[in-house]
Order: C-alpha cells, then structure tokens, then sequence
C-alpha cells in the first residue's frame, strides 16, 4: 500500500475517532465545560461535589506573601444587600458574573477588561450567579425567570417559574442537559414566608428552558392546613451531584410562620413535622423522584434553613469507609449523612448556642442564639477528610408569636472559621475567631483555606492548622465568595460606596 494512502487513512481514523470524541462528550451527563475547565472553576462550587476545593493553583502557603491586587471591575447593580452575593466562575481566560441587579458580566481573566456585559437591571435578592454548560450562561433573570444567553451574552430563552411571592434565589448548575434551580417563598425581606408560597425544586431543558419535572419541598397540598399563613421550603443554593449514580441532594429552607402569629403561636397554624422543610433531599437527577430525606430539625421555630449546598465525601466512620454528604445551615450545625440510607453518621454544633434546642417558646422574650441570620450562611469547603465552616454569631429575641428585629444588627454579629475532621465525628481540629461575622465562605487553595468577612477583611490561613499566613483589607464589606484558577483568586467586593470585584495574584 502507498504511503499517501495510510496517511488517508490515518488522518481518517484520527478523524473518525475525534467525531466520536465529541460526540461522546456533548452527550455525556457532565457538561463538556466542566471537563475541559476542571483545573479552572466552572461550578458555583467549583465541581459537582461542591468541594470548594483546588489544587490546580500555584497559590499555596510558600507563595501567599506574593499575593496581591491586579485588577478591579467597578459593578454597579445594587440591590437589597448590596451588589454581589454570588460566586464567580473562571472558565479559561474568561471570568463570569452576575450582580444583584441581574446584570451578567464576562471578563479577562488577565487583565479584568469587560468583554461584555449583558443589562438586565431587575432586582433580584441573591445569592445568585451564572452556570455554564453547553456553550451556554444560565442565570436568575429578576425575581421570577431563568435565562439562557450564548456566550457572546446574547439571550437565547427565558422561562418564567413563579410570580407574586415567590421568587427564585439560587444560582444555577447544568448536569445531563438540564438545568436545576429552585423557587423560595418570597423576594425580599417584606415578604418572605408571609403566607400561602411554597419553595419548588425545577429541572429545565437546557435547549429551550421547557419545564422537565419540578419537586414541591412541602409535603402538603394545603400547607400543613392553613394555605392562607403557612409557607416554606425551597432550595437557596445548588444541589450536589453524585455524578456516579446520577442523584441529586438539596438543602431546603425553613417552614413559615416563625415563630408564629398572635392567633397561632409557636406554629401552631402548622402541626407536626413541616416536611420537607429543614431537610436534606435525595433526588433521582431525570425525573425528581425522592429517593430519601433527613430532617434534622422538625417544626422549626427559628428561620433555620438547612439551606447550604451538601459537599460529597467519602469518610470513615466507626472504622467503615463510607460515601458521605455533608450539610449545614443556619441551625449553626454540620451534619454527615450516609449518602445510600440519609442515616445521619455525626452532627456538630459550631459557634455560639443558647436556647436554640427549644420546641416552643415560653411567654415573654427568650434570647435565641443563632438568630435567623446567624448560624452557617455562607458555603462550607472540604479537602481530605477536613470540613471548614464559616460561622456568623448573631441573637435574636423572640416570643410565641414574634421577634423583635432591633436584637439581630449584623454590625454587632461576630464570626468564626471552622476546621471540622470528618473522619472523627465532626471533632474541632481548630478555629478562628473574627469581630465580624463570616459570609465569605470558606475557599480552599493547596494548603490554605480563604474566608471573608462583612467588614470587608479577606483572611488565608494555613488549612491545617489555622495559623494565619495572609490578610487583606478590602475597599467594601464581602456577603460573596471567590473563585480560583491558574495564580488568580478573585473575591466580589459587594458593599459599600463602590462595590469591585477583585482579582488577586502573583506578582
């Protein structure tokens, strides 16, 4: 055979088996922007997981001194607690972002020139934040709508979820060409939990936006009997994906009225266990039946949604290896869940406790710590076998029938950071102490783990041990948290009198 025609057939069987390459990966449940950016941060989380974790960057403890500012971008849409409550995304040389105003950013990684920005100027109460996958941005659009934009920012679908008092507060995740987000009762905080709104769990087809299958997180049609002042559920922050078995697991919000009414106090206008509110969930991913729940507080008085993104791990328990997923909320406790039976292996308590175990409040005014915005707010990260948990210690004073919001100022608040070991019970390897109270997330690079604070300090230590290597104080207060990629972590500034977002590196 002539040379020339191997070379044909090399050239197409190299062909042939790139077609199937491709194919293969359009088709695969994990989006192909996933696999190609996995060393970047395609994920509100980073990865399915939601581990917060990397070690693809060459920012560790041997070189954080050489850490400093190399760009800021001004974002201008402000909403009820201020400009960015959200998680960017770094994909290549391009950052995405979404601010309170439903605005969506696309920046150079490098230099942080604006490469487009798409206007959309419609309040919206966060979190929030972009998702990609399939050559697609997918966005919260105001309080009621998803939007699909192609990458040059151009809206290619709008699909409308809910309207009136019910709102949609989470940042999107795309897994096997679906879309997954969720409504909340409410969208600001007038009217959240005030009656008659039930939290919603969508998938959507990421081609059109279609509605493929929703999942209400109440249990009952007529919320719990009395649809006129009951409300609850809903998921704030997006799910984990065990990309094995194709499951999802969702963290669902609190049931309202809380504590209750002048004519129902103590909930009473809602008896029993509320389901599925202050639950860990196990969703088949293609059509949203439950595989499993795990309530981990049953008629809760408190606001305590158990609303944060679970992280999957595998553990050892009692000397068995076993596949974990762990959760937190505003309860201010962390939980491990065997991922198979949703048994609960260990529960932790972190920050600061008082009255909070109550299963009805006694007449008068009982101090309650956490409050409804202390506890874990913000996401929690992990990296072999350590869980770090930032913290906001924030009291409130309430009665049977309601709280006295002059108690919870979240100036007076203070925060921790959190190491947890998983492979012990949850037991406190160590912690930091803050004078403002944590909302930054915890972020781990290599050997550090980054949290923030709403006074605007952003903080690394050593992740081991709690030593701190590295501290920067921001022009603005933090409620967002970073991304990494390459030598670059980029935190949203998004309070005060001109919100950034600001890329750290290298120099």
């Amino acid at each position: 055979m002539k040379k020339s025609a191997l070379w044909l057939m090399a050239v197409i069987m190299i062909g042939a088996l790139g077609l199937m390459f491709y194919i293969y990966h359009q088709n695969s449940p994990v989006s192909p922007e996933m696999n190609k950016y996995a060393d970047d941060w395609p994920a509100a989380n980073r990865d399915y997981a939601n581990t917060r974790a990397t070690t693809s960057s060459s920012i560790d403890s041997s070189s954080i001194s050489n850490l400093k500012p190399a760009w800021s971008l001004p974002i201008n849409g402000v909403g009820q607690w201020g400009a960015a409550a959200s998680n960017p995304l770094i994909l290549g040389s391009t950052v995405y972002f979404q601010d309170l105003k439903s605005n969506v950013y696309a920046v150079d990684l490098k230099t942080g020139s604006l490469l487009w920005k798409k206007e959309y100027n419609l309040d919206t109460y966060g979190p929030n934040g972009p998702a990609v996958g399939r050559q697609k941005i997918f966005v919260v659009k105001g309080h009621y709508q998803i939007a699909a934009l192609d990458l040059d920012g151009n809206e290619l679908w709008s699909t409308t979820l809910s309207e009136k008092n019910v709102g949609i507060d989470i940042q999107p995740l795309e897994y096997d060409q679906m879309v997954y987000v969720s409504t909340v009762p409410g969208t600001e905080n007038a009217d959240f939990y005030s009656g008659g709104g039930i939290g919603v769990i969508y998938a959507l087809d990421q081609k059109t936006g279609s509605i493929k299958w929703s999942f209400d997180t109440v249990d009952s049609k007529d919320i719990w009997g009395n649809p006129a002042i009951n409300s609850g559920g809903g998921s704030w922050f997006p799910p984990a994906v065990d990309t094995e078995n194709h499951d999802l697991f969702w963290g669902v919000g609190n049931p309202g009225p809380w504590p209750g009414t002048k004519d129902h106090p103590n909930g009473s206008s809602r008896p029993g266990p509320n389901l599925y509110t202050d639950s860990l969930l196990k969703l088949n991913h293609r059509d949203g039946t439950l595989q499993w729940f795990s309530q981990v507080i049953a008629h809760d008085l408190f606001d305590y949604d158990f609303h944060l993104s679970p992280v999957l791990a595998s553990i050892t328990h009692l000397g068995e290896r076993k596949d974990a997923v762990i959760g937190a909320g505003k309860m201010g406790r962390v939980y491990a869940f065997d991922r198979v039976t949703g048994k609960i292996l260990w529960e932790t308590a972190v920050g600061q406790h008082q009255n909070d175990t109550l299963k009805s409040l006694p007449e008068g005014v009982t101090r309650v710590i956490p409050g409804p915005l202390g506890g874990v707010e913000t996401p929690i990260a992990y990296q072999e076998g350590i869980i770090y948990v930032p913290v906001v210690n924030l009291a409130a004073d309430y009665t049977p029938t309601g709280i006295n919001p002059d108690t919870f100022d979240i100036g007076s608040g203070t925060g921790e950071l959190v190491a947890l070991d998983a492979n012990n019970n949850g037991k406190v390897i160590w912690q930091q102490k803050f004078g403002s109270i944590d909302v930054g997330g915890a972020t781990v690079v290599n050997d550090l783990v980054f949290t923030s604070t709403f006074d605007g300090t952003i903080y690394a230590f050593n992740r081991l041990t709690g030593e701190k290597l590295w501290e920067y104080k921001a022009p603005g207060g933090i409620n967002g948290w970073p991304a990494v990629a390459q030598d670059t972590i980029i935190f949203p500034v998004g309070l005060g009198q001109q919100p950034l977002l600001i890329a750290f590196n290298l120099k």
